[in-house]
């Protein structure tokens, strides 16, 4: 998810897409703990879309 996409959903939005984006990130990590990912890349992606949004999230209440 690209920056540009972020900043463009709403709050409530935001918020429900982090509490998702946080759940699939525990489970492929789980399941990267029991038979190791064709492309553990996927774990990295996921951390940092999982942070833009943190981060965007953050901006907002500070605004």
């Amino acid at each position: 998810m690209k920056q540009s996409e972020i900043i463009e959903l709403s709050t409530e939005e935001l918020q429900d897409k982090l509490g998702s984006l946080r759940k699939s990130y525990t489970d492929l990590k789980m399941a990267h703990a029991i038979s190791p990912l064709e492309t553990p890349l996927q774990l990295r992606a996921l951390r940092r879309t999982v942070a833009r949004v943190a981060t965007e999230l953050t901006k907002r209440e500070l605004q």
